[in-house]
């Protein structure tokens, strides 16, 4: 375990506005421990005190939540109780833990909002455990979170880049540099379980994106970056008419192309597979998408990808961006702080904000980026940009 050693920083204040010093009042004021016990007792303040001292205490304990609901959700509790609360003894039935680590879990998980306490002490879905009923998008991400905590474990010593081995950057193989390790990108067993993710939480950002816009006047869609085209089989159900293309590496695209042959519609899916850095992406399409892609990469590798989309794009074409972004409205931890330290450990990209994409996008030679409305940004961001 990696230990920080704390250095005095002597602060020169005579730089400090009136804005800054009042601040800084304010934040010496309510870290006085005098203060604080005042503030506890004075009606009019007690609530607010007790907001923040729940607020920090939740960020504390997030990491036994987040392991509240993987137990969970590996037990299957919620797809149980879909159709109506059930007795401890009914639910111990189904999942075999014994009686006193199962009602600790179940009372753990009715505290967090995840289940109820119904009628005759049974316990049935929470307001936040009925949203996870036969959301496999949702359960692959909550699941794949073991991976990352292992990388978390010491965060000082991530964030110091002197991490010798991390987990993430193992599941996803296409961010080594290594030579071995790109070449290996060619076999579908390499590339199946972060691909197989990648499918399976689609449906969170897909249904935002065919939400924000209409793409039945497109004649045709490159997805680039498509996976095994979850999202090209999502945008069939709403524009049948449209004819689909999709770019991605080629042991992904091979995965992509079984999963095809066994449905007569999906055949029609046209597949290219190369390094969308190094080689020309087709032309022929009117509309490309970028669905979970950029925030996984550099700004010079973005730049790379955006003119090779630029130039394969028609005039008067579109490209369409759809991610989890920096300094999301109403949430804003999600970008910097969820995202921030997930990219870092999987070892390259980063969040970016509407605006910064919006730059990279404009000096390749984009003309104009629209933000598209999304009804739940936190899973994604929706922006059009054209040609």
């Amino acid at each position: 375990m990696s230990q920080a050693r704390t250095i005095p920083i002597e602060q020169d204040q005579s730089d400090y506005g009136l804005f800054d010093r009042l601040h800084i009042y304010k934040d010496k004021l309510i870290a006085n421990s005098r203060f604080q016990n005042t503030v506890a007792k004075i009606p009019f303040l007690r609530g607010i005190a007790k907001k923040r001292a729940n607020q920090l205490f939740d960020v504390m304990a997030g990491f036994v939540y987040s392991q509240i609901l993987l137990a969970c959700i590996r037990l299957n509790l919620f797809n149980d109780l879909k159709d109506g609360p059930l007795t401890l003894e009914a639910i111990k039935k189904k999942c075999g833990l014994e009686y006193t680590a199962l009602k600790q879990l179940l009372d753990a998980a009715v505290s967090i909002q995840l289940l109820e306490i119904r009628t005759n002490q049974k316990y049935g879905l929470g307001k936040l455990g009925a949203p996870l009923v036969e959301n496999s998008a949702l359960a692959a991400m909550i699941e794949h979170h073991s991976v990352l905590y292992e990388d978390l474990r010491d965060p000082l010593l991530l964030l110091s880049g002197k991490l010798k081995s991390k987990k993430l950057e193992q599941f996803w193989p296409y961010v080594s540099n290594d030579l071995e390790d790109q070449e290996s990108l060619k076999d579908q067993d390499r590339v199946k379980d972060y691909s197989d993710l990648m499918s399976a939480s689609l449906p969170l950002v897909a249904d935002q994106v065919v939400g924000a816009y209409d793409f039945s006047k497109h004649r045709c869609l490159l997805d680039v970056g498509g996976g095994q085209g979850t999202f090209l089989k999502r945008v069939h159900l709403q524009s049948p008419q449209l004819e689909r293309m999709l770019f991605d590496l080629p042991g992904v695209v091979n995965l992509a192309a079984e999963n095809f042959s066994a449905n007569s519609e999906d055949q029609s899916i046209k597949v290219f597979g190369g390094d969308f850095f190094k080689d020309e992406l087709p032309s022929g399409a009117d509309l490309i998408t970028l669905i979970r892609v950029i925030f996984d990469h550099d700004d010079e590798r973005v730049k790379i990808l955006l003119k090779s989309i630029f130039k394969a794009l028609p005039s008067g074409g579109k490209l369409l961006i759809a991610e989890p972004m920096a300094e999301t409205p109403d949430h804003p931890p999600m970008g910097h702080a969820y995202f921030g330290f997930y990219l870092l450990a999987m070892g390259r990209g980063r969040p970016r904000t509407v605006t910064e994409i919006s730059q990279l996008a404009l000096q390749v030679g984009f003309k104009g980026v629209e933000i598209l409305p999304s009804d739940m940004p936190i899973n994604a961001q929706v922006l059009l940009l054209s040609t």
